[in-house]
């Protein structure tokens, strides 16, 4: 399953930005709207992090401490896409992010619960 991430670029602090993540392929798309998707994120010379996460019904979701309150995820799956919407965005949220498949149908926090990865999308802000 390849899973493909959009929406990402260049933004000064203080702005937003929307991700969306699909699958490449129509016969894969059942795999976002039946599984729990989450979102991470690796700057340069860092491990890859937990972002947020939610469940295959979109009932449950899951972000880290850095980003409450300023990212919120959410899914469609009539459209089988999840979404990111990154506001007040700071310098610190410079990041290649990936989008990513759970193992089941609920929001997981870790990233070995993800089966399925996507090849990540920059997001570079600008203090």
């Amino acid at each position: 399953v390849q899973l493909q991430a959009s929406g990402a670029g260049s933004v000064q602090a203080g702005g937003s930005l929307r991700l969306s993540c699909a699958a490449s392929s129509a016969k894969y798309r059942a795999t976002i709207s039946n599984n729990g998707m989450g979102w991470f994120r690796q700057a340069p010379g860092k491990e890859r992090e937990f972002v947020a996460t939610i469940s295959w019904n979109g009932q449950n979701t899951n972000h880290a401490d850095s980003v409450k309150g300023r990212f919120t995820t959410s899914r469609d799956n009539a459209e089988n896409t999840i979404y990111l919407q990154m506001n007040n965005l700071k310098f610190e949220d410079t990041a290649v992010y990936y989008c990513a498949a759970a193992r089941g149908a609920w929001a997981a926090t870790t990233a070995t619960s993800y089966r399925y990865w996507g090849q990540g999308t920059l997001v570079t802000v600008s203090s």
